[in-house]
């Protein structure tokens, strides 16, 4: 309805421009030669194709938006099956709002300031994280090899993965762990930062069917979980079985537990081989507290400002 008054508003203002060839009802006529009114007649016609040429266009305009117009309005959500596979979501450009509420996974990773993400030639990832309170920060180094190139786009913290099939594996931070070891603490506490509606897999809704398959400690510090769970599918509302292993430990003077996450659609879990490489990834990770140092902890702020003090 705005469209059609402001198309209506538009070429009114085209036609009364028109009306100002035309003389003025109230001037006098003057005798004299009489003037050929065929320059008048073309202009006049000339002018109504050109309004009527511009009518077509503003109205085709309004009833059919441009691509670039149409896609700011397009989508509000990310469509997780092609996200999980490729990093890229096919539904086009993101929405105000999907940037705002979807821009970035919560993980809990929070960067040292003055550091990055890198990774070797063989495969070697490695980060500086802060982890506990603002009053209390503790910088805390991780490492661990994946097969996978890592992500740098904006909405990876540390995650490395196949553009391929969509295998992968990326780092989340929990909570405060209140002081428990890792062995106290229950598989649910864990599960909560990876299925927060705001997580890494929620983003087209929290997963489904989560189960624990299996809880162990690898070593003294570490605890590694089996899970499997479905995402659903934006494009087809179906729900996508996944696999994933999570190794978890809380590096020594700290209370937040860092873990490492490694998962792949179901049917290349059983039938790829992405089981044996999220295995050998889980078991290269370590994260342990960084040496200490002269230089003020501060978080990097990763919104285009300055530093923060975590």
């Amino acid at each position: 309805m705005k469209s059609t008054v402001i198309a209506t508003s538009i070429l009114s203002s085209l036609w009364g421009g028109s009306l100002a060839f035309q003389p003025s009802a109230s001037v006098t006529k003057v005798s004299g030669p009489r003037y050929d009114t065929s320059l008048q007649t073309s202009r006049r016609r000339i002018l109504e194709t050109s309004i009527a040429g511009a009518s077509s266009i503003l109205l085709a305009s309004i009833a059919s938006p441009t691509k670039a117009n149409a896609a700011a309005a397009v989508q509000d959500s990310l469509g997780v099956d092609e996200f999980l596979r490729t990093g890229v979501d096919i539904g086009g450009n993101m929405g105000v709002s999907s940037q705002a509420g979807k821009s970035r996974p919560q993980t809990g990773v929070v960067f040292r300031d003055g550091t990055d993400v890198l990774q070797g030639k063989s495969g070697d990832v490695s980060a500086e994280l802060l982890v506990g309170t603002k009053a209390s920060p503790t910088s805390v180094l991780v490492s661990f090899n994946a097969p996978y190139k890592l992500e740098t786009g904006s909405v990876f913290d540390v995650e490395c993965r196949d553009g391929k099939t969509g295998d992968g594996a990326f780092l989340a931070v929990t909570e405060t762990t209140n002081g428990k070891r890792i062995d106290e603490l229950p598989s649910s506490f864990f599960l909560n930062r990876l299925f927060d509606p705001t997580g890494r897999f929620s983003f087209y809704g929290p997963p489904t069917d989560v189960k624990v398959k299996k809880s162990k400690m690898l070593d003294n510090d570490r605890r590694m979980l089996e899970l499997t769970f479905s995402n659903l599918s934006q494009s087809t509302n179906a729900e996508i079985p996944r696999n994933c292993v999570v190794v978890a430990t809380i590096p020594r003077g700290t209370e937040n537990a860092v873990m490492l996450v490694a998962s792949s659609n179901a049917s290349r879990w059983r039938k790829g081989g992405a089981e044996g490489r999220a295995m050998q990834i889980v078991e290269s990770f370590r994260a342990v507290p960084a040496p200490k140092t002269s230089m003020k902890l501060r978080a990097k702020d990763r919104s285009g400002g300055s530093s923060l003090d975590l």
